[in-house]
C-alpha cells in the first residue's frame, strides 16, 4: 500500500498545489488558478453513470461560475485519452459531449491520494468536492459515497455565500442565497437579524 502524506486539508488552511496535470484539452497547473475562487471536484471514473450527470451539470453551468471569478475543474483517475474518448461520446450514449470546464488526468492517483478522497482497494476516486479561494485557502469540502451525485445549486451557492462573507464580513446563515439577509457577527448586532427571522 501507499505511504500515506496527507497534506492538510482542514478548513481553512492552504491547498495543495501540486505540478501539472493533463486535462483535456489543455495541461494544468492548480497554482494557474491564484487569485480565483476554485472549485475543485472529484469523480470515480470516467464511462459510468452517476459521473456524467455530474459533469455535464456543472460544464453547463460553467458560465455562472465564471461570473463569479470561479473556476470548475474536474478529476479522475483516467487518462487525458480517455476523456477525450467520452468527450466526443454523444450525451444521449452516456458521453459528455463538447464541455465547458477541464477534466484533469490523475493517472498517477497522487492528486486523488493528496485530498484524501482515494478508495485505494479500487483505485479511483470518491466524490470529493473542494472549494478554495482566490488566496489558495480551502474554504469547503464534502466527500460523497460512490452511488450519490453532487448539487450544483449547493455548490453555487457556497461560492456566493463564501465571496459576500470574504466582501461585507457579515455571516450567512443557513440556506442562504444572495439578496438574502445576513447576519452581523457580534451579539449586539446579531440581534437585528434574529428579531425579524424568528
Amino acid at each position: 500500500p501507499r505511504e500515506r502524506k496527507y497534506l492538510s486539508l482542514l478548513v481553512g488552511a492552504s491547498r495543495p498545489c501540486p505540478r501539472s496535470f493533463q486535462s483535456w484539452p489543455l495541461e494544468v497547473k492548480l497554482s494557474d488558478y491564484k487569485g480565483k475562487y476554485l472549485v475543485l471536484f472529484f469523480y470515480p471514473l470516467d464511462f459510468t453513470f452517476v459521473c456524467p450527470t455530474e459533469i455535464i451539470a456543472f460544464s453547463d453551468r460553467a458560465e455562472e461560475f465564471h461570473q463569479l471569478g470561479c473556476e470548475v475543474l474536474g478529476v479522475s483517475v483516467d487518462s487525458q485519452f480517455t476523456h477525450l474518448a467520452w468527450i466526443n461520446t454523444p450525451r444521449k450514449e452516456g458521453g459528455l459531449g463538447p464541455l465547458k470546464i477541464p477534466l484533469l488526468a490523475d493517472v498517477t492517483r497522487n492528486l486523488s491520494l493528496d485530498y484524501g478522497v482515494l478508495k485505494e482497494d479500487e483505485g479511483i476516486a470518491y466524490r470529493g468536492l473542494f472549494i478554495i479561494d482566490g488566496k489558495g485557502v480551502l474554504r469547503q469540502i464534502t466527500v460523497n459515497d460512490l452511488p450519490v451525485g453532487r448539487s450544483v445549486d449547493e455548490a453555487l451557492r457556497l461560492v456566493q455565500a463564501f465571496q459576500y462573507t470574504d466582501e461585507h464580513g457579515e455571516v450567512c446563515p443557513a440556506g442562504w442565497k444572495p439578496g438574502s439577509d445576513t447576519i452581523k457577527p457580534n451579539v449586539d448586532d446579531s440581534k437585528e437579524y434574529f428579531s425579524k427571522h424568528n
